[in-house]
């Protein structure tokens, strides 16, 4: 994938997308092959550790914990310098529409809509190049939910994973489908147009089966 491109993650069974961003994460074991993050094979905080940030769908956000006190936390797990990790929890907590009250007060009390949007503040604190979501906040309401996922930066890389594709119509550019373990589709979302399909599971998965059928090799492999 280049640098800055917008990936919609969608698989059969649906369980395999969150695993490979599990997997992309650090989260969870590869059985075999090799993984390339940001240019580099090396999992460790020297290598793409800190330059990759996950958000799946349950926050490990303690209810005792307050939004400040988390971003506090991420700040020191990432290494980001004091100063500047004060500057950009404010930036965030700002970005993600949690005020200055709400701050301070204990996650548990907001519910699951700010253990989310919390999550993602502290998902970004540390500024990643590629930012895995999976199946994230949802229990936050569509308009305000595609507006956080709306992720500035023109080089960093969002890998979305989801079970209802629709529901993500321009949070994404391009698809890749999943199926029974192998990539049976990566293509810009402009194919599906170009076929007259829709972006929902039904739309892909033909895609892919037209994909196939003009693939010569692909169908030599069975």
């Amino acid at each position: 994938m280049p640098a800055g491109a917008r990936l919609l993650v969608l698989s059969d069974p649906e369980r395999s997308a969150s695993t490979l961003l599990r997997i992309l994460g650090g989260l969870a074991p590869a059985q075999g092959g090799r993984i390339w993050v940001a240019g580099l094979s090396d999992p460790t905080a020297e290598g793409w550790g800190r330059r990759v940030a996950y958000l799946g769908p349950n926050v490990g956000l303690h209810d005792w914990m307050t939004p400040v006190e988390a971003l506090q936390l991420a700040g020191e797990l990432l290494a980001v310098p004091a100063g500047e990790a004060e500057r950009r929890a404010d930036r965030l907590l700002r970005r993600t529409g949690i005020d200055r009250a709400t701050a301070g007060r204990p996650i548990g009390r907001g519910g699951d809509a700010l253990r989310q949007r919390a999550g993602l503040a502290c998902a970004l604190l540390g500024d990643p190049e590629v930012l895995l979501l999976d199946e994230p906040l949802r229990a936050i309401e569509p308009r305000e939910r595609t507006r956080l996922l709306r992720v500035p930066g023109a080089r960093r890389t969002v890998l979305l994973a989801s079970r209802k594709p629709t529901t993500e119509v321009g949070l994404v550019d391009s698809l890749l489908y999943l199926r029974d373990g192998g990539v049976r589709a990566q293509a810009p979302l402009s194919a599906l147009d170009g076929a007259g399909l829709p972006l929902t599971r039904r739309g892909i998965a033909e895609l892919s089966d037209l994909m196939a059928a003009s693939d010569p090799l692909r169908q030599a492999a069975g």
